[in-house]
């Protein structure tokens, strides 16, 4: 026992050493801080702690509410709590567009990038400014509905409200977790435990995962607690040996700008290798499929222990698709110009998230696009604000091939830059939500694009007349199959005729929250007549909807596994229960604020149909 003791006593004293040299990873221990008395700390004042909510909210990926209103949308988060201590289903929360696993079942989900590390949980997200910056000692978020989707939070380095932004910003972790299934919806406080920061922030950055909740979960406030100072007690803290910090060289990679994504050594700096053991003996092909399994960071480490693993982790066959969603906080100019050479196959890439705040800038990304994008059939760039026209312009001019292009979020995009995009003529799946795309483009778009199959146009509030928009929809791109209208508010019946009648082959279609439809007019009618493929129809929030039309859906669409009719006050029991009989396949069904059916009504049916999700939400 005795000898091991030596040993790991040895072992420690080494990595003490080493980092001391370094300096490069934490406070030096050998700093002028280190050398404090310690019998003098009673004389340093104490500060006293700031508690404070969040003055403004500067960006999040998606929201229930309006771009034009303040119910259930993202903006609520901002001042003290409307809601807190309460729980229940109230306008004035914080709403997130999904919850659940219903979207990853529809023919609209995305198709999930490989080597996505599976400790990234993160589905949405949003950014928090507050008045001070302070060495955070808490965060508290209050959880009014369904608690349990916060996954993250993470701390920025950048004061928001500064005139003279820093160049160097970073990210740190507060708190990461697992996505959870919490038992109750009652509201809760999450006040998870924090890691100590090195700088102070004003800026919190929380993302969520509500894939196992069993309804929206809903927020209604942030408090971030702090010093003014930053607290005595850390600069005594003894410092994390982690295994990076065993390097003897400076070659290792860095933690700052480009992070762990760009390798700094070349082939020839390596080390004179003395062989690779049995590597040496393994096929090609099978060396590749072990290094496939590894995440974008990994590949970039083990590129630097030897020529032949160089030779395999830098091989562009490896970089076929290549998701750095996951990696946004440390993505920048350099980081992409160093995977260049390594993307020359690439054909799927997600950049969503990535390069705000400077970390990327236009002429960065156009250059990485020019250098791989001419085989991309799929590019997702959520939420990436540092997209203009000419970024646009280039994805148009360099990728023919597109398929595939998400542009959802991305609200400070200008208007014009979306005309480009008519360009891609062979596009089949195009998101567009929150964006500010306008008549004139979008129709640009349908009239060249023709091989459409999925088309998100939900929340875009600059287009003037969405009957001329599913007028032309109908008639140029009649293989659709998915189409997401939420809270189009100036589609009539006459319209919605139209895209039924000419786009017979939908299987989703999202209405929710379009106020100018009307079931006197007959127009759910045609639809359920129409759509007999269909499998998920939202019609959330329409007062109108009635026996009559559910009628039809029994009678016409054997398929319909999700519907979402919340709101309506002219359904009864009877209609639901026929509609549950002749829909084998339903497994979503949202009767929420229905007024004829009530909690006990809920319940029958749910007996009576297990496989099916009856969703009753309340309000305390």
């Amino acid at each position: 026992m005795f000898p091991m003791l030596t040993v790991l006593s040895m072992f420690y004293y080494i990595c003490l050493r080493r980092r001391c040299r370094s300096g490069s990873r934490g406070e030096p221990l050998g700093g002028r801080r280190a050398l404090v008395d310690l019998g003098h700390r009673s004389s340093v004042p104490v500060s006293v702690e700031v508690e404070q909510y969040a003055k403004e909210v500067l960006d999040f990926s998606s929201h229930y509410g309006s771009e034009n209103s303040m119910s259930y949308t993202m903006w609520n988060l901002a001042g003290v709590p409307n809601v807190y201590p309460s729980s229940g289903d109230f306008t004035q929360t914080a709403v997130f567009r999904t919850y659940g696993h219903w979207w990853d079942k529809c023919v609209s989900a995305r198709t999930p990038f490989r080597r996505t590390p599976p400790s990234f949980h993160s589905r949405d997200f949003l950014e928090l400014a507050f008045e001070e910056q302070v060495f955070p000692t808490a965060v508290e978020v209050l959880e009014t509905y369904h608690p349990g989707a916060i996954v993250q939070i993470l701390a920025c380095s950048l004061n928001p409200f500064t005139q003279n932004p820093p160049t160097d910003v970073r990210w740190e972790v507060l708190w990461s977790g697992e996505p959870t299934k919490v038992l109750s919806p009652q509201a809760r406080q999450f006040s998870p435990s924090i890691r100590p920061l090195s700088f102070p922030t004003n800026l919190l950055r929380v993302e969520v995962n509500s894939s196992l909740l069993e309804y929206y979960t809903e927020l209604d406030a942030v408090v971030l607690k702090g010093m003014r100072q930053r607290p005595i007690l850390a600069l005594y803290s003894m410092p994390t040996i982690h295994i990076n910090d065993l390097s003897d060289g400076e070659d290792d990679l860095t933690e700052t700008g480009s992070g762990a994504l760009c390798c700094r050594m070349n082939a020839s700096d390596h080390k004179q290798s003395h062989g690779n053991g049995y590597f040496d003996k393994l096929p090609y092909e099978l060396i590749q499929l072990i290094v496939s399994h590894l995440a974008v960071p990994d590949l970039c480490r083990l590129a630097q222990c030897s020529k032949l693993l160089q030779l395999h982790c830098c091989d562009p066959l490896q970089y076929v698709q290549l998701s750095l969603q996951p990696f946004w906080s440390r993505l920048s100019d350099a980081a992409l110009s160093h995977l260049q050479p390594r993307c020359t196959l690439l054909q799927r890439l997600s950049m969503s998230w990535t390069g705000n705040r400077g970390a990327i800038t236009a002429a960065g990304f156009c250059s990485f696009i020019r250098a791989c994008g001419t085989s991309l059939v799929c590019l997702e760039l959520s939420c990436c604000h540092y997209l203009n026209e000419a970024c646009v312009e280039v994805v148009c001019e360099t990728c023919p091939h597109l398929q595939e292009l998400d542009l959802s979020s991305c609200d400070r995009l200008q208007p014009q830059a979306f005309t480009h995009i008519s360009r891609l003529a062979r596009l089949r799946r195009l998101i567009l939500y929150r964006t500010k795309i306008e008549q004139t483009a979008l129709l640009s778009i349908l009239t060249f694009c023709s091989e459409l199959r999925q088309l998100n146009l939900g929340s875009c509030v600059m287009i003037e007349d969405y009957d001329v928009v599913v007028s032309v929809l109908a008639a140029r791109c009649r293989n659709l199959v998915s189409l997401d209208l939420w809270r189009c508010r100036n589609l009539s019946e006459r319209g919605l005729g139209e895209l039924v009648s000419g786009c017979s082959f939908l299987e989703e279609l999202d209405l929710g929250w379009c106020s100018s439809l009307h079931s006197s007019s007959g127009c759910f009618q045609l639809l359920g007549r129409k759509l007999q493929r269909l499998r998920k129809l939202f019609l959330t929030a329409n007062r109108t909807v009635c026996d009559n039309d559910l009628e039809q859906l029994a009678a016409n669409c054997p398929a319909l596994e999700q519907l979402d009719i919340l709101g309506t006050r002219m359904v009864s029991a009877a209609a639901l229960r026929k509609l549950l009989q002749s829909c084998p396949r339903l497994r979503l069904l949202d009767v929420s604020f229905c007024s004829q059916i009530d909690t006990r009504t809920v319940q029958e049916l749910s007996s009576l149909f297990p496989n099916v999700s009856i969703k009753k939400s309340f309000t305390q």
